[in-house]
């Protein structure tokens, strides 16, 4: 979620920090220890409440101190994680819940099933599927310590694949302290049930997190497939470097003093592939889909024909040679739908163009009345696909004579100012760029990007009644082919709205020493940090 990256900046962060030099130090000498991985994620972690903020970093933050009710196999099943066993009504009207034994917080108090109903409530405050379930629950409730209900008006058999469901916002249970706070007032305690615990003391914001073995963590007995089966920690310690420049992430992998790097800079590929200690491996085999966001309540994108001449204009070939200039890491995306689902599809289509088109693109925005407003593009300034991309859109539009002004910062500070639903002279935005993993696009149900609820949407707020019909039918559905002409019905109405715009696909490879083994790859952006190993090498 990326999407797609969306975190906020709560705990005084560094904008931009870079990896200090006591931080290598530190590095350098816990490198000899086989027990501790150090990894250098792609953002900066700026918030830690997965339901705050559904950023990639965020969730990766959760995946590791949460445990969740449910989680996918390899197969994308949703598998029992934190529930032991579960019921469905006859009239498949109420589910049960009951929770498997030697679940415990990390401050060493039990986990129990108002804990669970609690953070099932937040989630779905935030969440598109959770707004699903919560639109057809009549109730939510404890039965007693480990067993929980959601009791609904009518039948929904998908409520299993939604609480595991990747896309979205992470459904982490948290105490029920702290879930009675509102989605929109970030939870800072960082106390979960997980396989981690997150160590307070040696957060150093701007520097390095760090997260320690939870040895009181009782796994499951099932092997681990997937993010489902039993999570077992197989080191001491992970460490978070943040190190913003990627020559120097490089130097420090290639000298043993980082273990990992979520996404090495695409220049510095050769370089890995030479070094006989280093290797390159995509986690992620669906790619990653780049999306550009609009605000849908403010000028000029207010209007749906100024939106139109945004589509018009990309040249997805020219972002693809910024995000990802070497073509086999790359293509083109023109479905809501991704290039890897099973409802990709070619409907409405037709605005697609090499090279864009800019001159009917500049037509539709003088028949937008645009008249010169300012056009806030906020600009992740961190990370260099994101960087270069906002570069090239303020250009494009500047060249068709729309006044286009980059607003760089990091990755905290977008997520911060996008919030603002106000016009841009009262702090708010124009438009961002983010991204979400390919496979996230074939759940309209979940996936953030495809709701077009109005306020119920996520940031740029795009509002259609007709298409959201069509979306609230997919649960209904039996057959993938009846999805499938559900799917045109819907990337029909959103190419003619423009709900959003697509920029390109890219497939992303991390890089790691070759010491480090069972990293768990999934299509979904997620890095999870259980089932490594290190090596000495």
């Amino acid at each position: 979620m990326t999407i797609s990256r969306r975190s906020a900046l709560k705990l005084g962060m560094a904008a931009g920090a870079a990896l200090s030099i006591p931080s290598i130090v530190r590095a350098q000498t816990a490198s000899a220890d086989p027990r501790a991985v150090r990894m250098a994620m792609h953002d900066h972690l700026t918030a830690f409440d997965p339901i705050f903020s559904n950023t990639d970093v965020t969730t990766d933050h959760a995946a590791a101190i949460y445990d969740t009710l449910f989680a996918l196999d390899s197969k994308l099943t949703p598998q029992p994680q934190m529930v032991d066993k579960w019921s469905l009504s006859e009239d498949k009207k109420t589910y049960i819940f009951e929770l498997r034994d030697g679940l415990a917080w990390h401050d060493g108090s039990p986990v129990r099933a108002q804990d669970c109903v609690a953070s099932i409530r937040r989630w779905a405050s935030a969440d598109a599927g959770g707004q699903l379930i919560m639109s057809r629950a009549t109730d939510v409730s404890k039965k007693d310590d480990k067993t929980f209900t959601i009791v609904l008006k009518e039948p929904l058999a998908v409520l299993p694949d939604i609480l595991a469901s990747l896309n979205g916002y992470y459904l982490g249970i948290m105490r029920e302290k702290d879930a009675e706070r509102p989605a929109t007032e970030q939870v800072t305690a960082n106390i979960g049930s997980g396989p981690f615990k997150f160590n307070q003391e040696l957060a150093r914001p701007g520097a390095s997190f760090t997260y320690d073995r939870n040895a009181a963590y009782v796994p499951r007995k099932e092997p681990s497939d997937g993010y489902a089966g039993g999570m077992v920690v197989n080191v001491d310690r992970v460490v978070w470097e943040q190190v913003s420049d990627p020559q120097t992430a490089l130097s420090a992998l290639q000298n043993g003093e980082i273990d990992f790097i979520e996404y090495p800079a695409p220049d510095l590929y050769p370089a890995i592939e030479g070094d006989s200690n280093l290797e390159l491996q995509i986690l992620n085999q669906s790619g990653q889909d780049y999306c550009l966001r609009m605000n849908h309540l403010q000028k000029p994108f207010d209007n749906v024909k100024a939106r139109q001449a945004v589509l018009n204009l990309i040249d997805q070939e020219a972002y693809m040679r910024v995000i990802a200039p070497d073509p086999k890491y790359a293509h083109p995306v023109k479905s809501i739908f991704g290039n890897t689902t099973l409802y990709s599809n070619d409907e409405n289509t037709e605005w697609y163009k090499k090279g864009g088109n800019p001159e009917k693109a500049k037509q539709l925005f003088q028949e937008a009345g645009y008249a010169g407003e300012k056009v806030i593009i906020l600009q992740d300034a961190t990370t260099p696909s994101y960087r270069d991309a906002s570069q090239l859109l303020a250009k494009q539009l500047r060249d068709i004579g729309v006044n286009a002004e980059l607003a760089p910062s990091d990755w905290g500070g977008i997520v911060a100012r996008r919030v603002n639903k106000g016009p841009v002279e009262s702090g708010g935005w124009s438009m961002f760029m983010t991204s979400d993993s390919d496979t996230a696009c074939g759940d309209p149900t979940s996936e953030v990007f495809m709701n077009a609820g109005g306020d119920k949407a996520w940031y740029g707020w795009p509002k259609n009644a007709e298409y959201e019909a069509l979306r609230a039918k997919w649960v209904e559905v039996e057959t993938v082919d009846e999805r499938k002409a559900l799917a045109r019905q819907m990337q029909k109405i959103w190419w003619d709205f423009v709900g959003d715009i697509r920029l390109c696909q890219e497939i992303r490879p991390t890089a790691r020493r070759k010491g480090l083994t069972g990293l768990i790859g999934m299509p979904t952006n997620r890095v999870v940090m259980w089932n490594m190993r290190k090596v000495q090498t």
